[in-house]
């Protein structure tokens, strides 16, 4: 009897130890303007990123996986919400992104992954970027975040007078940095402003070091860390360690700096014993810069880049590691960072509210091997608030086409929609709308269907 009993005893223990560990841990790494091709993993020849490609052959590298928008705040809108940004007023055509002078922010009445994972009890983290309102209604401590410390909007903003035009400098060298002082960004910690401007030679170790100690803090419970790099971004600044090491010139050191942090993390959930409990997911908010050319990245074969609904605008560079979890391998099924939210959930133990329209699907079956296709078998390509094109399947429809902002080509309703068959055409080179009659109807009713699916919403970028 007395063993039945100390039997119970264990067994119970052990029930009430592993029903914790069902919560995974979640971590989110977040790049700015990273581009399709700027990891070697996904095809760059001269930056080297060998934590990443640790992290792809443990894990899965993603191939068809988008984000909510080509451009920052809304792309970030998306991400935390699992909403297209059209849905909460985080997008426009008037002013693309939210300015120091800004007056809107993330709506209060959006949930965040963070807020349903605080349902049950999750220690949660903000570091980085945030780019979704910098008044105090809007920062992180109030969408859920226990602790925030970042930069509150785009590392380029706050320009100070008198200094060189970087786009004019960065065109001519390739290893060129501003000045500290020519912006005046802040660091805020929570909701006080604690650094400015910002040191950015060290920032992304510092955004990396904040992240490694928050998981050691807290490496007893389940936690959630959003790490958003505000790099590669312009202006670029690496660390001293870093800078001069790339081939590729300062946009190079930045990649490779950004990748030493991923390896520090991985390091530490390795050394901590949570490798097999935390589901890490590294991804950019949309494609690169183009205009400022060696300063800026590369989609790879993808076409164009930020700004634009072209692939190379939306389609980001994903690597999802879960060891344990995750068959490793190429996962060419699609997925978008706006799954992240109800995957999350999903896998928590949360139920998302029964109330609200979500535009993620649940990848939490595929990723655990339990099925091998994707739930998500459209993307819907907004660009300020017109919706530009549709994919479905393979097929990809653009109803309005134009170019990164500042180089063009120009706006073009069109007066044909064209087709693009993504599997065998990811670079976009071949219309093939006029042989597929039929596909181009059925995608420009799925466009509609959508369509029909919006409401009125007060535009946060225009307050």
């Amino acid at each position: 009897m007395r063993r039945l009993m100390v039997f119970g005893f264990l067994l119970a223990f052990a029930l009430s130890g592993s029903s914790v560990w069902a919560q995974p841990n979640f971590v989110v790494i977040f790049c700015d303007d990273l581009g399709y091709g700027d990891l070697s993993c996904f095809g760059h020849p001269t930056i080297k990123t060998p934590h990443l490609d640790r992290m792809a052959h443990e894990g899965q590298k993603w191939t068809n996986f988008y984000v909510g928008a080509s451009v920052c705040t809304p792309s970030r809108a998306a991400l935390m919400t699992g909403r297209l940004p059209i849905r909460n007023g985080m997008m426009s055509a008037k002013r693309r992104v939210l300015f120091p002078n800004s007056n809107g922010g993330l709506p209060a009445e959006e949930k965040t992954i963070a807020e349903y994972l605080k349902t049950k009890s999750y220690a949660t983290a903000a570091i980085g970027k945030w780019h979704l309102g910098h008044l105090p209604q809007y920062l992180p401590p109030n969408h859920g975040f226990d602790d925030y410390w970042g930069i509150p909007y785009s590392n380029d903003m706050d320009s100070q007078k008198g200094f060189p035009n970087y786009r004019t400098e960065a065109r001519k060298d390739p290893n060129y940095f501003a000045p500290i002082e020519q912006y005046q960004v802040p660091i805020v910690h929570n909701l006080q402003e604690v650094e400015k401007p910002a040191n950015q030679h060290t920032i992304t170790q510092r955004y990396t070091d904040r992240a490694v100690q928050f998981i050691r803090d807290h490496q007893n419970e389940p936690f959630f860390v959003y790490l958003a790099h505000n790099l590669p971004h312009i202006p670029l600044y690496a660390g001293e360690k870093f800078l001069g090491n790339s081939p590729r010139g300062i946009y190079g050191d930045v990649v490779q700096e950004i990748d030493h942090g991923v390896g520090q993390i991985l390091q530490t959930l390795r050394d901590l014993k949570l490798d097999e409990k935390t589901l890490v997911v590294f991804t950019s908010d949309n494609g690169p810069w183009l205009p400022f050319e060696t300063h800026g990245g590369s989609a790879g074969l993808l076409r164009e880049g930020k700004g634009t609904t072209f692939e190379g605008g939306m389609r980001e560079p994903t690597i999802f590691w879960w060891p344990g979890t995750l068959q490793p391998g190429v996962q060419s099924e699609m997925g978008a960072t706006m799954d992240l939210l109800p995957t999350f959930c999903s896998l928590a133990g949360v139920k998302p509210d029964p109330d609200r329209v979500l535009d993620g699907y649940d990848l939490s079956g595929l990723i655990r091997g339990e099925t091998q296709t994707s739930p998500r078998d459209r993307v819907f390509y907004w660009r300020e608030e017109e919706l530009y094109a549709v994919r479905y399947g393979h097929y990809k429809l653009h109803f309005i086409t134009s170019g990164c902002y500042g180089i063009g080509p120009a706006k073009e309703v069109l007066e044909k929609p064209e087709l693009y068959n993504l599997s065998v055409d990811p670079s976009e080179k071949y219309n093939i709308a006029a042989e597929n009659e039929e596909v181009v109807k059925f995608l420009t009713g799925v466009a509609h269907e959508h369509r029909k699916s919006l409401q009125p919403v007060e535009n946060q970028l225009e307050k």
